[in-house]
């Protein structure tokens, strides 16, 4: 191509429209709206185990239809009754059966509500060259985008005989090109533009993925996204919500009132929650730094400076091990609210589903996560921690807050908590919560009511000194939130401090770190404040239905290629 004076990677090509923006201005979406229609079998063939009719009736327009019956033959006249979608663009009849009863509408009716007429509109597109068939003088294929696909014509007598002659020889699947031309319908119904100029922008030196059947292998899928991208509709899909899921957030707290802030990612102390930090160094000012695990000291500082209300959405990074939940870079949004406590955050956070619910979800108040059907609608069940522990281990408060630590240890162990004799009293409550309290809570539940041991940021409760006012928000056996009435007693804050150092001496290296800068705030005076944080990945995984975090993160943290995965 070079050698002809072809540039096939050239810098710009005139783009008039987004393929999804021509689909919405001439293309209604049917919504699953039942239909009986009267249509004749022009064509019956498999598809993904299923047939696929094309049906027509009088006035020679068609629509397709998917059945389950292998009954139905061509050229034969039949009543159907489905639910009309759009399928690949065009509008089909889903889950097609025959019936008894009368016809209510017509293909030509069907085709006037949801299909316009595109009157030849002059159009200029680009995509990624996702299917290609060749016919003689004449070639039909799709290009795509992140929000759509289009079908191309192209025809020999159209664009001329040199430009004909390039394209089959040099255009192939998977190259990104720019077509111009005129918009207009097939016999099917599909928008299609007729081309009158086509323009290579990119050339694709590799094959498409499994000839355009998707990516199955998720080590191909999660280390080239991009690929994962081009071939998988699911993929763009959760990855459009979870854009979607954060702007909604972001709009809901800014409605609220809250203040969007940035903090330190890069931070000389490692504290704000119980986690391993990453470390690093700073050259010019000679010292290490670590990888922030939480935002929560900073933004409570900002509640000191005269802040009301406060959110960041943001990176963490926790050095720990990577599962279906965990990554160790991952996104939480966290929030803060001066003269509130964690009984308001409750209300609160049963408002954002609520938003999250009419927006994102549409209205549907219903998830299917891990086989389950969860329902997210307000109000959420409430439980307090050792009222759940008692029930499903007959063991009451104090044996686990002041048994002899062996006795704790030996419990665990036969409830099979592994390496119980490296755990501290904390880790070992901890960690029977989590075998026996969380696997039962699929339904969205405020588990309240925290001991003071497990919660080194967090307000005594003010009925019981034992405890703290802090609950986690836990659906689908994951703890989505975690949030408190902050504690904002110096003195106690500072003895909290030192025995998280105790901790760690007696071998928890998640364990906090001694924070005095943060003292000295309290010390200027913390209003009775309540804070939250809330894991944006796995919400991400809790409404796109997906079992692993790596399928809401665009690029998971991987081992190196050729090392394998565990």
């Amino acid at each position: 191509m070079r050698e002809m004076g072809i540039n096939p990677y050239p810098h710009k090509f005139e783009v008039t429209h987004q393929i999804y923006q021509i689909r919405e201005k001439y293309e209604r979406d049917p919504e699953g709206e039942e239909v009986v229609i009267r249509a004749k079998v022009k064509r019956v063939s498999n598809y993904e185990g299923r047939k696929l009719l094309r049906l027509t009736d009088e006035s020679g327009l068609e629509i397709l239809a998917i059945t389950d019956r292998g009954d139905i033959k061509p050229n034969e006249t039949y009543t159907f009754k489905g639910k009309l979608v759009r399928h690949e663009g065009k509008l089909t009849l889903m889950d097609a059966d025959i019936t008894e009863e009368p016809p209510e509408t017509t293909i030509a009716e069907i085709k006037r509500t949801y299909d316009f007429d595109p009157k030849h509109e002059e159009v200029s597109v680009a995509g990624r060259l996702v299917a290609w068939r060749p016919m003689g003088k004449a070639i039909f294929g799709h290009i795509q985008d992140l929000l759509g696909k289009l079908q191309i014509y192209i025809r020999k007598d159209i664009v001329g005989e040199e430009k004909f002659k390039f394209i089959k020889e040099f255009i192939d699947l998977g190259d990104i090109v720019g077509v111009k031309g005129k918009l207009f319908r097939t016999n099917t119904g599909e928008l299609t533009v007729e081309v009158e100029d086509l323009q290579l922008l990119s050339k694709c030196l590799h094959p498409l993925p499994e000839k355009w059947h998707g990516i199955k292998d998720v080590e191909v899928r999660y280390r080239q996204r991009y690929l994962d991208l081009i071939a998988n509709p699911q993929a763009r899909q959760i990855f459009l919500m979870r854009s979607r899921l954060l702007a909604e957030i972001r709009r809901f707290m800014v409605d609220n009132e809250f203040f969007e802030v940035e903090t330190p990612i890069l931070q000389p102390i490692a504290s704000g929650a119980n986690a391993r930090p990453f470390v690093t160094h700073h050259n010019y000012l000679d010292m290490d730094l670590y990888l922030r695990i939480a935002p929560e000291l900073y933004l409570k500082r900002l509640i000191v400076g005269g802040y009301p209300k406060v959110f960041e959405i943001g990176k963490n990074f926790r050095n720990e091990g990577v599962d279906t939940t965990h990554n160790p870079e991952f996104t939480m949004m966290e929030f803060y609210a001066a003269y509130w406590d964690y009984k308001d955050l409750m209300k609160f956070t049963e408002r954002l589903f609520q938003h999250l619910i009419d927006t994102v979800l549409e209205g549907k108040s219903e998830v299917t996560f891990e086989g389950h059907r969860i329902n997210l609608k307000p109000p959420f069940r409430v439980v307090r921690y050792f009222d759940l522990l008692k029930e499903k281990t007959g063991k009451d408060k104090d044996f686990f807050l002041r048994a002899p630590i062996e006795e704790l240890r030996k419990f665990a162990t036969e409830l099979g908590v592994k390496k119980t004799e490296t755990l501290t009293r904390a880790k070992l409550i901890d960690k029977i919560f989590e075998k026996v309290g969380e696997p039962e809570l699929i339904q969205p539940t405020f588990v309240i009511d925290f001991p003071k041991i497990l919660s080194p940021l967090a307000k005594e409760h003010r009925e019981d000194p034992d405890l703290v006012e802090r609950f986690e928000l836990i659906i689908g056996q994951m703890e989505i939130g975690n949030a408190y009435t902050e504690l904002n007693d110096p003195k106690e804050q500072y003895q909290r401090f030192l025995e998280q150092l105790k901790e760690k001496q007696a071998g928890d290296d998640e364990a906090m770190e001694m924070d005095t800068d943060f003292i000295r705030a309290l010390e200027y005076g913390l209003p009775p404040t309540g804070g939250e944080g809330i894991g944006i990945d796995r919400l991400a995984m809790l409404f796109a239905g997906v079992n692993s975090i790596r399928e809401v993160i665009l690029f998971p943290a991987m081992r190196p290629e050729g090392k394998g995965e565990e």
